[in-house]
């Protein structure tokens, strides 16, 4: 009955690693399939591997840049709905806000990308480490509020400095903020920018994953 127990155990982890993709391996110190997303006139954030507490993460420094580190691997989300990663940051922006141009910048974001035929028709859930949105709130992107929905993941300074893990429900997500089923996603991003505050921020991201429910 021992062995019988043991094999059933080791059938039940082997369909819960087939049912998930891990899109960002930093804890292996691979980024490959992980592209930088520059924007014409700004300075680069600096995406860098490092070690903190005793596991390899991706540290992002940014002073008064705006760059990101895209993977573009194309997924159904009603396959692997379930978005997982971890991150830390070393604080919020004094003079970020998430509501307007001036103040759209934030310690640490990940994007789900679903991209359409043409660029402008292209949507995009953010996930954000927020300045002053209340953690659960949402709101449209000041710069392409139609599109591009900011979801609050966390808000301020309380877990400053501390790892926090994340999950999230794309299909849910999308269908809560677009009215609609969604199409097939096209990549995941991260970004730490500080270009329109013209401030300093630093964020750790840990392994990203796509699961099944």
């Amino acid at each position: 009955m021992r062995a019988y127990a043991a094999l059933v155990l080791l059938a039940i982890a082997a369909t819960a690693l087939a049912a998930t993709t891990t899109i960002g391996r930093f804890s292996a110190g691979d980024l490959s399939g992980w592209e930088d997303e520059t924007f014409r006139g700004k300075q680069k954030t600096i995406y860098t591997l490092v070690r903190d507490g005793g596991r390899t993460v991706l540290r992002a420094q940014s002073r008064g840049s705006a760059s990101g580190l895209i993977r573009r691997e194309g997924f159904d989300p009603k396959e692997r709905p379930v978005l997982r990663w971890s991150w830390k940051v070393e604080g919020t922006l004094r003079n970020g806000n998430e509501r307007t141009k001036e103040g759209d910048d934030y310690p640490a974001r990940v994007y789900v990308v679903f991209p359409r035929g043409l660029f402008w028709k292209t949507k995009a859930i953010n996930y954000i480490w927020a300045n002053r949105l209340p953690k659960g709130e949402s709101i449209p992107n000041p710069f392409a509020p139609k599109n591009v929905m900011m979801v609050a993941v966390e808000s301020g300074n309380g877990q400053a400095g501390k790892w926090v893990e994340e999950e999230r429900n794309i299909v849910e997500d999308y269908v809560k903020f677009f009215g609609e089923e969604p199409p097939k996603a096209g990549a995941i991003a991260i970004m730490t920018d500080t270009d329109n505050t013209g401030e300093e921020a630093t964020a750790w991201y840990g392994d990203i994953t796509l699961a099944a429910k």
